[in-house]
């Protein structure tokens, strides 16, 4: 039998996610902070000899990089953090043949 996740629970999920979604905001301006150092740099050591093509694919390239880090990150945080990580059920945790603790 499947035991509940606290995440089944309307008012757990809302907080989580409430969180969640305030963490995506704080890093998409930590992202946007990124990607002007990111330019500006650019900007510094190569002159004019950065183009618009380069621009763009820096920031791409170093905000969605950021965005991924921090989206991967926050939804660790909120598994654990909600209590869902113990919720699982490990079917080999009575397997001999895999207890590490010998």
């Amino acid at each position: 039998m499947v035991k509940p996740s606290p995440l089944d629970d309307r008012d757990t999920s809302d907080i989580a996610w409430a969180r969640y979604r305030r963490l995506m905001k704080g890093m998409a301006i930590v992202s946007f902070g990124a990607v002007v150092l990111a330019l500006g740099w650019l900007r510094f050591t190569m002159g004019d000899q950065l183009t618009i093509h380069m621009m763009i694919a820096t920031a791409a390239g170093v905000g969605l990089s950021v965005m991924l880090g921090a989206a991967l990150m926050g939804l660790v945080f909120l598994s654990s953090g909600s209590g869902h990580d113990e919720a699982i059920e490990d079917p080999f945790e009575n397997d001999p043949d895999l207890n590490h603790d010998r």
